[in-house]
């Protein structure tokens, strides 16, 4: 099948999502062992989560905090009562043959979530279902490098505090659903819910998709709904969701007239092939026979502990880029870029707006030098060896002309390197200010010397003063281009 979407489609693709965030705690969901990402198999394991007879769970009350924080976030209305259900199934790395999860009465329900369309054409406000918690299961570990097809359960990671964050069939393209993934990656990594890195499996997507398909009559028809699992990536969900909803088409149209008859689907995502594959009939929540966990009991908040609970948590990134736009009057990407990276990102950035006095000057140096040099070396913004007051005391030597910006990234690299400060790096590379009278007498040395260059600027042709920069460096490397140009133009114009 050649899946490919043309530039306009002949129909409205339909998405809702389903996330599984692992929550940043150290212990599991149900039992006291740990969640640490990379053990040897089986090490992080007990009675309770090896589902063995007589252990009991007892509830990780900093789990059911931290989902409760992204909850609000989501402006989801949370319960004042929830309880917990069994969800029952059987597969290899569930040992207990049931996860305990949330069926009828979840601890938040009606929250939403925007997303900026990729072409900034319009903001989507995607509606949040439910955000509740479960325990994740185990992992099976194929082996069939050797031909044998081997499969090994390593079950370290049964029992790790899940929070499902389901949404309403609001997305209509693969870039929107992208690019929400991305909005609440970034809330729940400011709000401390966890660290969303996908490599380690802290974040899992799936995803539903349908097509209604406009007919004659101005009937719409509607393809089956399909999830999509096994996508390992943000930029795997859009590929999928592009391919699937171009499959989809296809099969609709070859066969039209089946399509009410095709039961609901889940396919797996193989990325190298970039196609999906039929794994099985989507189950029904009566499939699972959920009913009421007997072993915990139900949880109560009240008004006041969610109350402290919204006054801990911080803005969340939407906020912080209108206040960043609005306080330091910079452009609104500006502000995205910035929000983007991190709320210590932020932090550092608003110290050197305060010093410099100008939001868009620094700005432009977060981007052009900080961002570009950390992103070179790693590590974080609070271990950055150049602290605001350098950067600031540099941008506003350049302010007053001590140097231009170009001498002024080779002073900031150099205090990079060495750690020295910014008035023992410009001692050492023989930088001294220029006064004027000496800036005066250069400009009129080299304005004798270059006749041509006067006559064309007289002339209307004030680009022909460039020409005179490179020759002012050449005789003293301290001088200012900007200052340069700017007296020499002056005394043209007084001859």
């Amino acid at each position: 099948m050649t899946a490919t979407l043309t530039a306009a489609v002949p129909f409205t693709t339909v998405i809702g999502l389903e996330v599984h965030v692992q929550l940043q705690t150290r212990t599991k969901l149900f039992c006291g062992c740990a969640t640490t990402f990379g053990a040897a198999p089986n090490t992080q394991v007990c009675p309770t989560c090896l589902g063995l007879p007589g252990s009991l769970p007892v509830m990780n009350r900093t789990a059911f905090e931290l989902a409760v924080r992204a909850a609000l976030a989501l402006g989801c209305k949370i319960a004042p009562f929830t309880k917990w259900d069994r969800k029952n199934y059987f597969y290899p790395d569930l040992p207990k043959g049931y996860q305990i999860s949330q069926f009828d009465l979840p601890f938040s329900s009606q929250g939403a979530l925007e997303v900026v369309d990729p072409k900034g054409a319009l903001t989507r406000n995607v509606r949040i279902t439910r955000v509740h918690l479960e325990e994740d299961a185990g992992k099976s570990m194929h082996d069939e490098t050797a031909g044998t097809g081997d499969t090994r359960i390593d079950l370290n990671r049964a029992g790790t505090p899940l929070c499902e964050i389901v949404s309403e069939p609001d997305l209509r393209s693969p870039q929107e659903a992208r690019a929400w993934l991305n909005e609440l990656k970034l809330l729940l990594v400011y709000l401390g819910v966890s660290d969303c890195n996908m490599q380690e499996g802290s974040l899992r997507v799936d995803a539903n998709v349908n097509l209604h398909i406009p007919c004659d009559g101005g009937r719409i028809a509607k393809t089956p709904i399909v999830e999509i699992k096994n996508m390992n990536s943000f930029r795997s969900v859009e590929r999928a969701l592009v391919y699937e909803s171009a499959r989809q088409y296809e099969e609709w149209q070859a066969t039209k007239a089946e399509m009410g008859k095709t039961p609901k689907q889940t396919r797996g995502w193989d990325d190298p092939a970039g196609v999906t594959r039929a794994q099985r009939h989507k189950e029904e929540s009566s499939d699972y026979r959920y009913f009421p966990e007997p072993d915990l009991v139900p949880v109560t908040v009240s008004e006041e502990w969610l109350a402290a609970t919204r006054e801990a948590m911080g803005d969340p990134p939407s906020v912080l880029r209108e206040a960043l736009a609005a306080t330091w009057k910079i452009p609104p990407y500006d502000a995205d870029v910035l929000v983007n990276q991190g709320r210590e990102l932020v932090s550092y950035f608003e110290d050197l707006a305060g010093r410099v006095g100008e939001g868009k000057v620094a700005s432009n140096w977060m981007q052009q030098d900080v961002l570009r040099t950390l992103n070179e070396r790693g590590g974080s913004i609070d271990d950055f060896p150049v602290r605001p007051a350098a950067v600031a005391d540099i941008i506003g030597r350049v302010a007053k002309g001590d140097f231009d910006t170009s001498r002024a990234r080779e002073i900031f690299a150099e205090v990079l390197a060495s750690g020295r400060t910014v008035d023992d790096v410009v001692a050492s590379m023989g930088i001294a200010a220029v006064d004027d009278d000496e800036l005066i007498s250069l400009c009129r040395e080299l304005l004798a010397a270059n006749p041509r260059v006067v006559a064309d600027v007289q002339g209307g042709k004030e680009q022909a003063a460039a020409g005179l920069i490179g020759q002012a460096k050449k005789k003293n490397p301290n001088v200012n281009p900007g200052k340069v140009r700017a007296m020499c133009l002056e005394l043209i114009r007084q001859m």
